[in-house]
């Protein structure tokens, strides 16, 4: 109570409410990747903001057969993959929310294990994250995708607010189990198989090649030597190479076959050597430079011992002639009909983005403790594997090491469903089912945070009973939501608090404050059994 000195009329306000619970958020996915422009680490709610910061998904470069009908198609974009782009908008369209973007690097990264052992230490630091998804990180080998699995599984464990939805990487159930480990399985949970989404690749007109057009298809170079010779193909073979054989100071010899130009003898040779030798040869009506020429670059031809004896390849030139561009305004029949076909390629993704949007629309719509299972997939034509029921016994039960992987799976008039709630810790009873752990993991974060006001309060009956009131005021909200099990809200939870009960004087002394809350968790009805029985007939 305040003293008072000085005469007059004084006001108090005597607060007689308890604090409350403040539930935190469950559903926001941090992404780790590689992005357009990086490294960086921001929070989004919109596939919009995501570009402004981050920029877009990588061009894509194709080569279009156009005298097949339908033309062919062949994608052939070098150097690694890049999902990150493609698996947020996955999980926009799947009715995520608020995410965070940990860009580990750009598109001229290599990706490694460092750098996702790199995110993850930003990732640590950061509170309000929940779900932790690796995206890129399936195409690293897979030594390093298991060892970076095992590092989030670990963070997981240590900050105990967050959850991991992992991949199967390639399809390969068996390695998988294999290389996960054992510990911490219960913050984890795995979806497999991989999904072809509705997805088209990023390019641009100029990055798609059209071959058998008639026109000049290819115009690949290379240089050999400081002085020496250019070697030059125009042509459709996708990979033409040259082999300079030094041999001996005699008479040079060429031969073309399978897109491959051997010239032999050159120990001596000068680039004006070389290139009178290819006229006189190439002059020969029983010789076929098959698109190949050799042109003279300088007055000495210098060998490199790297590609001495061994077949190098050429270097693609561009060309406006063999882009999708060239023929827009010319040939606007085979313009259509390419970019028709360009639009049935489709981006194929790992399933873990798509499943954090249904995390967070499950959590939104009907609450963390409903299983974000039996709920359809958006934004896919299917997955790239169809597993049967039999199959999925397999994945859901693991008699050897417990492991469950969660299958998504097409039904006939119901599409691509998810169709799994397990987590890693398959055999657990306590912490087999996700929704249980999500539930366990969202009642802990919100106790701990709202009774921090309680921290240097004192350490006696008055303290001890605005926390029970506070906590079960907050457990009796979720009991009458239906997050726990039981009929009155005595059988569904407790929070136990006081000397003789959870602390002893010496707890008091030290300063220790011990609350024991105990929740009955609701659990998914994975199994729905009838049970059927012939009724005899009565007269």
């Amino acid at each position: 109570m305040a003293s008072y000195k000085t005469p007059g009329v004084y006001v108090e306000e005597i607060s007689t409410l308890p604090p409350s619970v403040a539930e935190v958020s469950t559903a926001i996915p941090a992404f780790i990747g590689y992005t357009e422009q990086g490294p960086a680490v921001a929070r989004i709610s919109t596939l919009l903001e995501y570009e402004e910061t981050f920029g877009g998904p990588r061009r894509e470069s194709f080569t279009v057969q156009a005298a097949s009908d339908p033309p062919g198609v062949q994608r052939t974009t070098t150097g690694p993959e890049f999902l990150l782009y493609y698996m947020v908008s996955h999980y926009f369209r799947n009715g995520g929310g608020s995410c965070y973007i940990i860009s580990v690097g750009n598109y001229n990264a290599t990706p490694s294990a460092g750098d996702y052992a790199r995110g993850l230490a930003l990732l640590e630091k950061e509170d309000e994250p929940t779900l932790i998804l690796l995206t890129d990180a399936v195409n690293l080998p897979a030594a390093d995708y298991y060892a970076t699995c095992q590092a989030a599984l670990s963070q997981c464990n240590k900050l105990g607010d967050r959850f991991a939805i992992l991949d199967v990487k390639g399809g390969g159930v068996a390695e998988f189990r294999d290389s996960i480990g054992t510990n911490y399985l219960k913050y984890g949970a795995a979806y497999h198989p991989y999904l072809l989404t509705t997805f088209n690749y990023w390019y641009r007109d100029d990055d798609v090649t059209i071959e058998g057009t008639g026109a000049t298809n290819r115009r690949w170079t290379k240089a050999f030597g400081t002085n020496g010779i250019v070697v030059t193909y125009e042509g459709t073979a996708l990979e033409p190479k040259v082999k300079i054989v030094q041999g001996t100071a005699g008479a040079l010899s060429f031969e073309v076959s399978g897109g491959v130009l051997t010239i032999r003898n050159v120990a001596e040779a000068t680039g004006a050597t070389v290139t009178s030798s290819w006229t006189a040869w190439k002059a020969d009506a029983a010789n076929n430079a098959a698109g190949f020429d050799i042109l003279q670059a300088g007055d000495g031809l210098e060998v490199p011992q790297h590609t001495a004896n061994a077949n190098v390849q050429l270097e693609r030139q561009t060309s406006a002639l063999e882009s999708l561009s060239s023929v827009k305004a010319t040939r606007t029949g085979l313009y259509n009909r390419i970019k028709t076909r360009l639009a049935e390629q489709r981006v194929v993704l790992p399933p873990s983005a798509a499943v954090a949007g249904i995390y967070a629309s499950v959590d939104r719509d009907r609450g963390v403790w409903k299983a974000p299972a039996n709920v359809s997939v958006s934004a896919v034509i299917g997955p790239v594997s169809k597993i049967t029921h039999e199959e999925q016994e397999g994945l859901n039960i693991d008699a050897t090491g417990g492991k469950s992987i969660n299958a998504i799976r097409v039904f006939t008039g119901q599409g691509t469903m998810v169709w799994g709630a397990r987590t890693l810790a398959g055999n657990d009873n306590e912490w087999r089912y996700v929704p249980v752990r999500r539930l366990f993991n969202l009642i802990e974060e919100s106790c701990r945070k709202s009774t921090s006001f309680a921290v240097f309060e004192p350490n006696d009956a008055t303290t001890w009973l605005k926390v029970k009131g506070m906590i079960e005021s907050y457990l009796y909200g979720l009991w009458e939501r239906g997050a726990v099990a039981g009929s009155k809200p005595e059988e569904a939870y407790f929070v136990n608090v006081g000397l003789g009960k959870t602390m002893t004087t010496q707890d008091v002394l030290e300063g220790r404050m011990i609350v024991e809350i105990g929740v009955a968790a609701v659990r998914p009805a994975e199994f729905i059994i009838l049970r059927f029985t012939h009724k005899l007939q009565q007269a």
